[in-house]
């Protein structure tokens, strides 16, 4: 089976100036208010990826820095919850030169795009990277119908 994935040029260019205003505006707020206060930033940390075969949906989020003791995740009818926290290694009672590496709790909420079986799913986190493997519900999975011919 072959998927073709077409784009229409309009919505790329939609997509690229929503980027570019995003970036804007997150410039705009770090210089009033500082690092770390984003409109946008926090509604996409962790960055994600969704795939599925014809069993399972995969979610692979990146954590860097982010111990298994700080995350939770769960899961609910068509949702998955990833929150957490990422802890600063540095001591309190130091000067910043430059401060460009995120911390603070996240909380991200994932619509996910079929029915799963949410008893039998599983995660793993290395090197930085969840693992969400979540198996497909039965009636999300899909069936083959024979042709009868004549």
């Amino acid at each position: 089976m072959v998927f073709l994935n077409l784009k229409d040029p309009f919505e790329s260019t939609i997509s690229k100036e929503i980027s570019r205003l995003q970036s804007e505006m997150d410039k705009l707020f770090e210089k009033v208010f500082g690092r770390g206060l984003s409109l946008f930033k926090a509604h996409n940390y962790p960055a994600v990826n969704i795939y599925h075969d014809a069993d399972n949906l995969y979610i692979t989020a990146e954590l860097p820095g982010v111990s298994i003791e700080d995350l939770d995740i769960s899961l609910e009818e068509n949702s998955i919850t990833i929150k957490g926290e990422k802890k600063s290694p540095i001591k309190e009672d130091v000067s910043f030169h430059r401060k460009e590496r995120d911390e603070g709790s996240f909380n991200r909420v994932i619509t996910l795009p079929v029915k799963i079986d949410p008893e039998k799913g599983k995660a793993e986190l290395k090197n930085g990277i969840l693992t969400v493997t979540l198996p497909k519900a039965e009636e999300a999975k899909p069936k083959k119908i024979e042709i009868k011919i004549g």
